[in-house]
């Protein structure tokens, strides 16, 4: 019973979040905000063997590239989630070793020579294409029952938004104010099945900036 109740619970927290109307970023941007540019690659896997005798740890990365082509240098302090359509979010970098890393700068050294972790990123991006920013972001494996994932990247942007909380309440008994800020967000498919993680196929689908 407690176990249900606790299921109808968060069910109707979910639905809490995901109903009220949260802003759009805004068109034109107003004085003072900027928005640095972005490319992408789409999600990959990769695998870290610790021992000999140790199974494979799968891992998720993209890798981002930010250029600062506004008139100022601009300060940068990303934060990146994955979230699945089974409602698992996991933030970027949590529960990653090092060597993930290395394997990964192994892997595009070519293309990719400057590449940095986007946790030990500079919180500073100086203007022009000579300062640009080649970052991994990496997960741990998640839920094999996604079927669908998103890619939510913050820091990209100085615009901000405050809105209602739809439920939680201040000390004054106020609805309780919530931060937003400028998000990339890239859409994803899983193709295949999703228990042999091998062969599992990452279709784009569209990218879109909300805030949250």
């Amino acid at each position: 019973m407690r176990s249900l109740v606790s299921g109808i619970l968060a069910v109707w927290a979910v639905i809490a979040c995901v109903s009220f109307a949260a802003p759009e970023p805004a068109i034109v941007p107003r004085p003072g905000e900027w928005t640095v540019d972005v490319t992408f690659e789409h999600p990959e896997q990769i695998t870290l063997q610790r021992t000999a005798d140790s199974k494979p740890e799968w891992f998720w990365y993209t890798i981002i590239t930010l250029t600062n082509r506004t008139d100022q240098d601009v300060d940068f302090y990303p934060k990146c989630e994955l979230m699945t359509d089974t409602f698992q979010i996991i933030p970027a970098g949590k529960n990653v070793p090092p060597a993930v890393f290395e394997l990964i700068k192994t892997r595009h050294q070519s293309k990719y020579p400057f590449l940095e972790r986007l946790e030990k990123a500079d919180n500073k991006i100086l203007q022009g294409e000579d300062h640009a920013k080649d970052l991994a972001i990496i997960w741990p494996n998640f839920d094999v029952q996604a079927t669908a994932i998103k890619v939510f990247i913050t820091g990209l942007s100085n615009e901000t938004a405050v809105i209602d909380h739809p439920i939680q309440k201040d000390e004054a008994g106020q609805p309780a104010k919530v931060f937003l800020r400028k998000t990339l967000q890239l859409n994803y498919a899983l193709e295949g099945d999703p228990t042999i993680r091998p062969y599992l196929k990452v279709a784009y689908k569209d990218q879109t900036w909300v805030m949250r």
